[in-house]
Order: C-alpha cells, then sequence, then structure tokens
C-alpha cells in the first residue's frame, strides 16, 4: 500500500534557479532572437551520445546521463565543508586509527600479497580516501593515497590476479571449496578507476584488461559461487562495462554476461535481506538491462526495491529497517540502518538516474543524504555510529538486543568502532560531490542534485564552459547558476523537477515559459547560451505529511526535499577512545515523547515556517545550526517511555487519545537530529482514538515470511465473525498440518494470566484457515520455554474470543503454539495478553 501523502495546493515557499550566464569581465553580447527551447520529460530517454565524455559504447543501451570525470566538479558551501569535516576526521586519520589501514605489513601493499587485512577494509577506505584528496586538492590525502594506488597496481601477478593471497585462497570459505573470493577486489577497482578519470594514466586499463581475462579464466562452478561476491556481483558488472566503455574489447560483453549468469537471484526474488546487500545489490538487474535492453531487468530493480520499501521501509529517511538484516515483525522507525547502507543506497540511485533517466532516483540520493546521512556521525565527523534509525532517543553503548538484531554496542559514537562502515562511509560524501552534474547526450549538462558547487566542462560544440552554481539548498529556496563561456553556444540544460514539486515556473531572461500542466520529471532548456542570460526555475515547496498506514498510521512531516524531527535536546558524554580521537554516548535533556496535532487534509495550517537568519553555519546539520525550522503543536503520552536498555519503546496504532495539555513544540530537519522521532504518533480525540498501552511487544513467528504482516493480532481490531475478510489478519499460509508458532516479545517483563484469540474460520470448504487441531501457551523463564499452567480448559471457538487462563508467569516473551490441521492453515485476527 503506498503511504497517503498529503500537501498544501498553496505554495508554503519555492525554490528559485538563477543561471546567469556570461563572465563579469566579458561585454554582454549584442541583442539576438530568443532561441530558447524548452520540452518537458518524465524520463529522459536512451538516445543520442555526448562526444565528449564517456558513455555507454554500442550495443549496450545509450546513457541518459554520463558521469564527468573527477575533478570536474568543485564543491562548495556546506558540501564542501562536509568534505572538509571528513579530511580533518576519522576518515582523514584512518592510518593513524585503524590498524586495518597500516601500510607496513599490509597484503594489499605487498608484492605478492602477503600480510595482513587483505579484506575489504582498505578498498573500502580507498575508494573514498582517494576521491576525498583529488576533489579537495589535499596534498598530504593525495600523496598518502596514491602510495596505496601504486602498491596496489604493483601487485598485479602475470596471470592477472592482484590483491591480497588469502582471498586467491578463498580463506574465509569453508576449507578444500577451492574459490578465490573476488570481492574484495571488486571495491579495490573503484579508486583504480578515479585514479584513471583524473589521469588518464593507461596502466589502469592494462590492469583492469588482465584482471578480467584472467576472470575469464576461472571454471563456472568456482566464480562467484556464493557469499558477498555472489550476492555483490554487480559491482564487477559495473567495472566491466566502465572498461568496455574505454577500450570496446567485446570479450568484455562475454564476460558480463556470466558474471550476470553467475550473480545471486536479484532477478524473480530477494536472496538475501541484509542490509548493505539489499541497498549495494537491488541495483544488478538494471546493470545487465544495459546489456539485454530487455526492459524487465529494470522492472525487476524497481520489484525489489518497492518490495523492500513496502514491508520495511515505511518510515521516514529514505531506508528501512534492517539492523544487520530485515526481520520480519521489526518493521517499525526504531528499527535501523546501517551506515554502510546509506553510502551504498546513494550510489545505486546513483547509477540508475543514468541508466534509467527516472529523476525519482535523485530525489531518493538526496533523501538519504540530507536526512539520514549526517546524522550516521558526529558534526565534526570524528566519530560513527553503526545504525541510525529515524526514531532513536538515546545513543549510547547498552546492547539492544534482540530488538536490535545485533548485540553490543551499535549506537554510540566511537571512531575505532564499526569496521565495515568505519571504512565504507569514507566514500559517501565524496560521491555525492562527484555526481552533484552530469553530462547529457546531445552535449548537454544536468545540474542533477542540487548544491552550491563549480563545474568545467565542453558542451555544444566542444566549448569549455564553466558553470558556478551558488545556494544552500536544500536550506534555502534560490538556486544562482552563473555560465563563464568564451563564445556563444548552443547546448541542452537538463533540470530535474524534484517529485515533491508540483507546480514548477520557467522564465528566460524575464520571460515566462509555457509549461505543460503537471509537468513532471526534468525541463530541458535548450538554447543558444550567451553572455548576459538568465534562467530562472520555480521549484514551490509545500508543507506535505506522509502518513505510514503500514506503520501504525505514523506520520513524518516534510518541506521540499527535508523531513523533519523533533527538537531533542542532546547531553555529550565522553566514553572511551583517546583525547584526540573520543567516543561519546548522547543522552536526551527534553521531552520525547510527542505525539502530532496535524490536519493531514491542510497540513500547512499545523506549522509555522521559521529561518534561520544570517548565512548557513559552517555545519548546518546540527541541533542549534537547523537554518529552517517548523513551529508545531503536541502533546505528551506519558505511557510511551525509554525501555530499560536505552531503546525507544515501540510506537502505537495512531491516532492516540492523551489527556497531556497542548504545547508548542519544534520540529529540525532529520540531518540535523542525532537524538529524534520523526515518525510521529498522531493525537486524536474521535472515537477511533486509542489510549496507549503500557508497552507494545515485537512479534515473531515460525516459518517467518517477510510479506506476512503479523501486526493484524495486535492492532486492537475484532472482526465481525472468523470470515470477515474486512479485518486484517495474520496466517500461517501454505502451512497444513504443522506446528507453529507466534510469539509476543517485549523489552522489559511483563506479568500476565490469561489469554484470548480470536481464530479464523473460512466458510468455504475450499478456503485456507480453519480452526486449529490445539493450542497451548509457553513462557520464556531466560534460557528455555515452558508450557503455562493453566487453570482453565483451551477454548477452541470460530466467531469469538478463544480464552484460557493460567498461573501468573513474569516474562518478556511469551509464544502460542499451534498444530494446523492436515488439509487447513490457522489464522489469527487478534491475540491479547491479560
Amino acid at each position: 500500500m503506498t503511504p497517503i501523502r498529503a500537501r498544501l495546493a498553496k505554495p508554503a515557499a519555492c525554490l528559485v534557479l538563477l543561471v546567469a550566464v556570461g563572465s563579469p569581465v566579458q561585454a554582454s553580447a549584442p541583442a539576438r532572437r530568443d532561441d530558447t527551447k524548452v520540452t518537458a520529460v518524465e524520463t529522459l530517454p536512451p538516445k543520442g551520445k555526448n562526444d565528449y565524455y564517456v558513455g555507454n559504447r554500442e550495443p549496450l543501451l545509450p546513457s541518459t546521463l554520463i558521469k564527468l570525470p573527477i575533478g570536474s566538479i568543485r564543491p562548495d558551501g556546506w558540501v564542501r565543508r562536509q568534505l572538509e569535516f571528513k579530511a580533518e576526521g576519522f576518515i582523514g586519520h584512518l592510518t593513524e586509527i585503524s590498524e586495518f589501514c597500516r601500510f607496513d605489513g599490509n597484503a594489499w601493499t605487498h608484492p605478492s600479497g602477503q600480510g595482513k587485512y587483505g579484506w575489504e577494509e582498505v578498498p573500502y577506505w580507498l575508494r573514498g580516501f582517494w576521491n576525498l584528496g583529488h576533489i579537495l586538492d589535499d596534498k598530504r590525502i593525495s600523496t598518502e593515497a596514491q602510495r596505496w594506488v601504486e602498491a596496489v597496481l604493483a601487485s598485479q601477478r602475470p596471470d592477472g590476479y592482484f590483491g591480497s593471497q588469502s582471498n586467491l585462497d578463498g580463506d574465509r570459505f569453508p576449507r578444500g571449496s577451492n574459490v578465490p573470493d573476488l570481492w574484495p577486489n571488486m571495491v579495490m577497482l573503484y579508486p583504480l578507476r578515479s585514479y584513471y578519470e583524473a589521469t588518464g594514466d593507461k596502466r589502469v586499463l592494462s590492469f583492469m584488461l588482465k584482471y578480467f581475462r584472467w576472470q575469464t579464466t576461472i571454471p563456472l562452478n568456482r566464480f562467484l559461487p556464493f557469499s558477498w561476491q555472489h550476492w555483490r556481483a554487480g559491482d564487477n558488472l559495473d567495472s566491466i562495462y566502465w572498461l568496455y566503455n574505454r577500450t570496446g574489447e567485446s570479450w568484455l560483453l562475454d564476460l558480463a554476461r556470466v558474471n550476470h549468469e553467475r550473480t545471486a537471484g536479484w532477478v524473480g526474488g530477494i536472496p538475501t535481506w541484509h542490509v548493505v546487500n539489499i541497498a549495494e545489490c537491488f541495483r544488478a538487474p538494471a546493470q545487465f538491462y544495459q546489456q539485454s535492453k530487455d526492459i524487465r531487468y529494470l522492472r525487476e530493480t524497481e520489484r525489489v526495491y518497492d518490495t523492500v520499501f513496502e514491508i520495511y521501509g515505511q518510515v521516514s529517511g529514505g531506508l528501512y529497517g534492517a539492523d544487520e538484516n530485515a526481520r520480519p515483525g521489526f518493521t517499525g522507525p526504531r528499527q535501523a540502518a546501517e551506515t554502510c547502507a546509506k553510502a551504498e543506497m546513494m550510489y545505486s540511485d546513483y547509477l540508475l538516474v543514468g541508466i534509467s533517466g527516472d529523476g525519482k532516483w535523485a530525489d531518493r540520493a538526496e533523501d538519504i543524504a540530507f536526512n539520514s546521512l549526517p546524522a550516521s556521525m558526529t558534526p565534526d565527523l570524528k566519530g560513527l555510529h553503526y545504525l541510525t534509525a529515524p526514531n532513536q532517543i538515546q545513543l549510547d553503548r547498552q546492547n539492544k538486543a534482540p530488538m536490535i538484531q545485533n548485540g553490543g554496542d551499535m549506537y554510540s559514537y566511537n571512531p575505532h568502532q564499526y569496521r565495515c562502515c568505519q571504512h565504507n562511509v569514507a566514500f559517501a560524501w565524496p560521491y555525492y560531490a562527484e555526481h552533484l552534474w552530469m553530462a547529457t547526450p546531445n552535449n548537454g549538462l544536468a545540474p542533477v542534485l542540487y548544491a552550491p558547487s563549480q563545474v568545467t566542462a565542453r558542451v555544444g560544440d566542444g566549448t569549455k564552459v564553466t558553470i558556478t552554481e551558488t545556494t544552500d539548498y536544500p536550506f534555502d529556496e534560490i538556486v544562482t547558476f552563473s555560465v563563464s563561456s568564451p563564445k556563444p553556444v548552443r547546448f541542452p540544460m537538463t533540470l530535474r523537477v524534484p517529485a515533491w514539486c508540483k507546480a514548477p515556473k520557467l522564465r528566460v531572461n524575464g520571460q515566462q515559459q509555457a509549461l505543460p500542466v503537471n509537468a513532471r520529471g526534468w525541463l530541458v532548456v535548450e538554447r543558444t547560451w550567451s553572455n548576459g542570460d538568465k534562467l530562472e526555475l520555480e521549484l514551490p515547496m509545500e508543507i506535505a505529511t506522509t502518513q505510514w498506514s503500514r506503520n501504525r498510521n505514523t506520520v513524518s512531516v516534510h518541506r521540499g526535499p527535508l523531513t523533519y524531527s523533533l527538537r531533542i535536546g542532546e547531553r555529550w558524554e565522553r566514553k572511551e577512545g583517546t583525547d584526540k580521537w573520543p567516543g561519546f554516548e548522547v543522552y536526551p535533556t527534553t521531552a520525547w515523547n510527542y505525539g502530532l496535532l496535524v490536519d493531514l487534509k491542510s497540513p500547512a495550517a499545523s506549522f509555522e515556517v521559521v529561518r534561520k537568519p544570517g548565512p548557513l553555519a559552517a555545519q548546518p546539520f546540527t541541533v542549534d545550526a537547523a537554518p529552517i525550522v517548523l513551529r508545531a503543536k503536541g502533546k505528551r503520552i506519558p505511557e510511551w517511555k525509554q525501555e530499560s536498555n536505552g531503546l525507544v519503546a515501540e510506537v502505537q496504532q495512531s491516532p492516540v487519545r492523551s489527556t497531556a495539555p497542548v504545547e508548542e513544540i519544534t520540529l529540525i530537519p532529520m540531518g540535523c537530529a542525532r537524538l529524534r522521532i520523526a515518525s510521529f504518533p498522531q493525537i486524536g480525540e474521535g472515537p477511533d482514538a486509542r489510549v496507549w498501552q503500557d508497552s507494545l511487544p515485537i512479534i515473531l513467528y515460525s516459518n517467518a515470511s517477510h510479506f506476512e504482516q503479523p501486526t493484524a493480532i495486535n492492532d486492537g481490531v475484532l472482526p465481525r465473525n472468523s470470515d470477515d475478510p474486512d479485518t486484517p489478519r495474520f496466517t500461517w499460509d501454505g502451512r497444513r498440518g504443522m506446528l507453529e508458532w507466534v510469539e509476543y516479545q517485549y523489552g522489559v517483563p511483563r506479568r500476565f494470566s490469561a489469554t484470548e484469540v480470536y481464530w479464523a474460520e473460512d466458510k468455504s470448504p475450499r478456503a485456507p484457515c480453519h480452526l486449529p487441531e490445539f493450542w497451548e501457551v509457553q513462557w520464556w523463564d531466560g534460557s528455555r520455554w515452558h508450557a503455562v499452567s493453566r487453570t482453565s480448559e483451551y477454548e477452541t471457538r470460530a466467531d469469538g474470543l478463544s480464552r484460557v487462563s493460567f498461573q501468573p508467569v513474569e516474562t518478556k516473551r511469551v509464544r502460542l503454539r499451534v498444530q494446523t490441521q492436515e488439509r487447513f492453515a490457522a489464522g489469527i485476527y487478534e491475540w491479547r495478553l491479560q
């Protein structure tokens, strides 16, 4: 079910793009006939070519957008500050902090791959570290990074393999498998590609050709058969196509086909629900679409994305709940996503906008970049944590398993921890900066991601132009582009219209341009650009709400590309680390348990937009520096409490009835909030409003399917009868004659002495669900399950609640064991514990 997105018809604000063409030292061009042509297209078509930048070579599908070589784009303003913070922070100093990044004795720097730390950590770090140094022109970083690149290039063997001997031997795989681990090398090719783009050093092309030739000699049963390389082989495919487009070696397309055939089944299924695998690998079918030209492969990528987000992404921030793996029943806004997943999903978005020409992927990249990525690190980028959630009220070191899948410290900020994310987040902001602008077919340019920057590129007839983009977007509504060109030059400028914008306006040299009603996707402005030209694009920003109907009717608030969180006061406490590179826990100093008073039909009436005067702070993504805030009304929900391990209790079904007084509350952009409530309960007073329960359990069940929605059994809705098609229910679909179970798991111990179950009983003899053969209640003592000592008989009846009473138990976990009939499955409308 698609989330309900309510928007205000009247614009609350607008984004204006001003394109002033010409250098301040040049005279204005003489008056001439206006030759502007404006076209609105929903998606950019895969046709045409660019004469100056490398897109897809025939017979691959033409690229709709083409990455510019690194160095073409200079990020400025707040984007540049993120990169500078990164250079000054832990990423810029991992050779001091991380044992994996020590040059001496490292398997990646040894000519024959001997030594330690030869797996993914160094490649993860280097693909961001090398790019960071080049983008910032940081001599220290560039010199250090190039030392690693040269060592990797020197490690290639006569047969073409390079890198760690342990990967070649498959040391991480079962003994005797005789399978090389290609996964780390897939990542290491990225910094080599960036180095080639920046320098044109042909050693890289020879190196990669030799390496991929070696891959063609691996027997098929040993090529990408399992593990990370099997799931993530789309990264290998990415580099195969990159190399083919620069060399034209046709055998690379044969390797690409085999690579696709040996990749995990992202076509037709979801082979792994690991958080980073999803973010990194769902794009693989769309990548192969470039070769197959069969639109069904692109649709498969969209199917995987839609399936994951339909179940686990019913939250704000652009990601999905998978605090290691996406788990059935763990779908609420306190479930988190790895920092790695943010960086990988953003890169997938960049690739997909270039393959598909669909601007929604750029929208999605911005959603993560603005609303989730900043909170994964400290404001000075000197520490990170493993997991970030839309609702996250305390960042401490306590174990939060099993509500969060992994045990141990997952929330506190520490530059010394979180091995994979510690290294992989290095490429998040550099790759964002590299994709702000892209080339288009017909020798044009597109500011795909709006941000302060400067691009220098060849356009039209080959004229080199420099476009300087000045803006505080996404916090400000005006973007100014100044184009410096030695002569008039005709080329298309392609402007993205984000999905949140409903009524764009375009002016060229002050003249309003006629646009189609409900213009969506892209505006292609083609003209002869000369000194003194000016272009203005207005993108009205509205206050909007998303009602997450599949996640207990929680509500998120947006304005343009920014989603908003409750402002929560922060207390930072030093924990572990060193004086130079400390760790921190963060605790709330203000109330957080608010429900929101909001008119979903006219959301702007519920909020006041307040702008902070003056220029942006050096780091705008903080509580105190938030450039824009929303004033709103809310009520506290006293029963919504923090669990004993520091985790926020799960949200419950909205609307919620609260007797607390109405208060004014402040919302700030999600990216500014490291402690956050961004999926709000709704406050209501009508007959459908509910009183908040003391504690809402997580629901687990046997033979778990990601497509079942077990929350129906705890939504408080009773059916008209046991065959009510209009009331949600949970079923063990297809599990006939089986012993199944469903479990309530609480954050704190609860005391129970009775339970009631409303069973499904379909009237049609061919219908799937009938009453169970028998059922019983069990409780968990911390180490094993026990049957309750019942004080009444187990009832099993249709069209009503079946009840059993038992001796009181105090536990965090209660389970129903259900024996289904031989020919029928079983289902539950409601399960109550008392």
